[in-house]
């Protein structure tokens, strides 16, 4: 037994997260890409690493999915309803920087 469940049913958990996480990352990269533009994300783009405990995530059943779910919200909540771009976020999520945008 791993964390008081059956292997078989861990396993099936961390599969399902891990679909729901694609499944969530790939419908959030379709909405910014049709928001920004994607040459424009190509252009914009900075050279931030990821943590290691959001790489470290992926073995976590819904992690990566939760990981994902807050992006969006800090997009909503610190970006859109204060007046800020998606491109902003852009650049927010992948400089170290934000006032580095154009």
């Amino acid at each position: 037994m791993i964390a008081g469940i059956n292997e078989q049913d861990f396993v099936a958990y961390l599969i399902f997260g891990l679909i729901l996480n694609f499944v969530f990352s790939i419908m959030f990269g379709v909405y910014l890409s049709k928001n920004i533009g994607m040459q424009e994300m190509i252009q914009s783009k900075g050279n931030k690493e990821q943590s290691l405990l959001v790489s470290l995530s992926l073995f976590i059943p819904y992690a990566k999915m939760l990981i994902t779910l807050y992006r969006v919200t800090i997009l909503q909540i610190f970006f859109l309803n204060k007046g800020y771009s998606h491109k902003e976020f852009w650049v927010y999520m992948t400089t170290n920087r934000l006032n580095k945008v154009d």
